[in-house]
């Protein structure tokens, strides 16, 4: 597995490129947001998961995260000196798929990179086109249509839309989807935090949010995804 590290601070590089290095992982490090980009641009075909510090002396882990998934849906995980939940929330909102403070342990770190590697595993589809009523979802390009118009979701927002497209017409519990979005050892864990999402994925997909014909709610139980 190729990833690829950037941080500025070269020890705790050096030290991390070693440690994976030695459970064989391919690294490629990266010490500023500009050479960072080029690699990105130039091997993310081949890159399966970035590790990104937020704070970089000619950038953020933002911008990069933000390039990485406008070419493909790789997974990004963000370390940050800072623990505030306003960069917590941020990170996810640009497509992070876990966040982790230093200091950490590297052993911590590998579980969070197989966990999140894990997910992508198990949500990919066999089929490159899904459909769902009237929303298409491109599965090769990660790319979701309604009627034609392309939908710009997050990538949270898209693989919640890939449980339900993996599972039509069946009903699944808060806790079916929480186990398969977040990362069971993570720190976002939170059930009001999937009714956010669900909100923001029926703005996006339904004609009328607050009537929803695919996506639908059954009382008690959880949520079901009509495609009949």
């Amino acid at each position: 597995m190729k990833l690829m590290i950037v941080e500025d601070d070269r020890t705790i590089a050096t030290g991390l490129q070693y440690s994976l290095e030695q459970e064989q992982y391919e690294v490629v490090i990266c010490y500023d947001a500009t050479s960072a980009k080029q690699v990105i641009e130039e091997q993310y075909q081949q890159l399966e998961l970035y590790i990104f510090d937020l704070n970089l002396p000619d950038g953020s882990g933002y911008d990069l995260c933000k390039l990485v998934k406008s070419l493909h849906d790789t997974p990004v995980i963000f370390l940050s000196a800072i623990d505030e939940e306003v960069n917590i929330v941020m990170g996810l909102d640009m497509g992070a798929d876990d966040y982790i403070t230093k200091p950490f342990r590297v052993r911590e770190l590998i579980s969070r990179m197989k966990s999140v590697m894990r997910r992508y595993q198990v949500q990919a589809p066999a089929r490159n086109m899904i459909t769902l009523q009237y929303i298409t979802i491109n599965t090769a390009e990660a790319k979701v249509y309604k009627k034609e118009q392309e939908l710009v979701l997050t990538a949270l927002e898209y693989r919640l839309l890939l449980i339900f497209a993996n599972h039509p017409n069946q009903i699944l519990s808060r806790t079916q989807l929480l186990e398969q979005i977040w990362d069971v050892a993570g720190d976002f864990v939170n059930d009001n935090t999937l009714t956010v999402y669900i909100k923001r994925l029926r703005e996006k997909l339904e004609d009328d949010a607050t009537d929803p014909q695919l996506i639908v709610t059954v009382r008690g139980l959880g949520y079901k995804c009509i495609v009949d």
